[in-house]
């Protein structure tokens, strides 16, 4: 057997990602040695590299990035049962530690102990090979892509923030920011029941893709705009006050449109991830008794994403942009980063395309 090379997309520090080799690990017990197909490039990943890290995660050496992957079980650690080798899955890049109270109550994104792939210090999937839980793999059905099971990632966070917000059947939601978890919140919430789903965003690109994929009303706004001709514009498009918000942006604007949009005893779900401290208004939010909740990654969601993707009921490959090979990992970023081609979602390519797709060919 020829030796295997595994080249890996390695970010050094601020704005220096090379491609190099990088060891093939070695799977322990309880995981599957991989041959990674694709790998989405996500917001967290895009920080990573233009940043140095986000929040308490600091890059302090280098590091392989990427988390939102799918691939071929190639090995297989001596305690794995229930995969085998030349199954095809996605891997959920979440791993607690199994033991704490919040792991116990099913909420192990929020485990004080828990990993995340592509988080620093630890290695991310954007390379050839790659270990990883068994537990935390998930078994692709043959009419779903290998593209399709590395979207399964930012479809669980639509899944999550859903959830959160309690949609359901008939439920009105405003969606801020047409970006990839926008647009997986739009395609989530139409699956649940969604009567209405409203989308602002400053790109009116985007907003096109989301009236494609499902989206009722889109709203382009303006920086600039005053926040209530925003309010009494998002009312009008609606023909009511939303029940729901989902701030997808971070940014402080959206934060408080969200707030003041929102129905009375409505829910503000926030997903975005923006600066530390922010001016809203809490009062307001207090007395009109709207209730502000936050999504923080996902738990047990990667399941009724990959139901639903399986079943029909979610189409999410036209976010999908760009497609680039691994040694174009750079450029991908920088398409990513600075948005080249009303890019949505990038998605490289560590197989040649389509050679584990059995069924459905992108």
């Amino acid at each position: 057997m020829a030796k295997r090379s595994n080249i890996g997309a390695v970010i050094h520090g601020v704005d220096d990602m090379r491609m190099e080799q990088v060891p093939i690990p070695t799977p322990r017990d309880n995981e599957v040695l991989l041959e990674i197909d694709c790998v989405g490039i996500c917001g967290s990943d895009v920080h990573v590299l233009s940043h140095g890290g986000f929040g308490e995660y600091v890059l302090k050496k280098p590091m392989v990035i990427g988390h939102e992957s799918s691939g071929v079980v190639i090995g297989v650690g001596k305690g794995v049962k229930r995969l085998k080798v030349g199954d095809r899955v996605a891997l959920e890049p979440a791993i607690g530690c199994k033991v704490c109270k919040l792991c116990k109550a099913g909420r192990y994104n929020l485990c004080p102990d828990g990993i995340y792939s592509a988080t620093p210090p630890i290695h991310g999937s954007l390379q050839n090979y790659y270990t990883h839980p068994e537990d935390c793999c998930f078994k692709l059905p043959p009419n779903v892509t290998m593209e399709e099971g590395s979207l399964l990632e930012p479809l669980a966070v639509g899944v999550h923030s859903c959830r959160i917000a309690n949609v359901q059947l008939g439920s009105s939601v405003l969606v801020l920011g047409a970006g990839p978890i926008g647009m997986v919140s739009i395609l989530v919430a139409k699956a649940m029941g969604a009567a209405k789903v409203c989308v602002i965003d400053l790109v009116q690109s985007k907003l096109d893709i989301a009236k494609e994929i499902g989206a009722d009303f889109t709203l382009q706004i303006q920086k600039g705009d005053k926040e209530d001709n925003i309010v009494k514009k998002i009312h009008g498009l609606m023909g009511c006050a939303p029940d729901i918000a989902i701030e997808c942006t971070g940014a402080e604007p959206c934060v408080r449109l969200a707030i003041l949009a929102t129905e009375l005893g409505g829910v503000v779900t926030m997903v975005g991830i923006g600066n530390t401290n922010m001016n809203l208004p809490i009062t307001i939010a207090l007395v009109r008794e709207v209730e502000i909740r936050s999504g923080f990654r996902y738990a047990n969601a990667y399941p009724a994403a990959l139901a639903m993707v399986a079943n029909g009921t979610i189409d999410a490959t036209r976010l999908i942009t760009h497609h680039f090979n691994l040694e174009d990992s750079v450029e991908a970023f920088k398409t990513a980063r600075y948005g080249l081609g009303d890019a949505i979602k990038v998605m490289i390519h560590c197989q040649p395309r389509n050679k584990n797709n059995p069924v459905k060919k992108l």
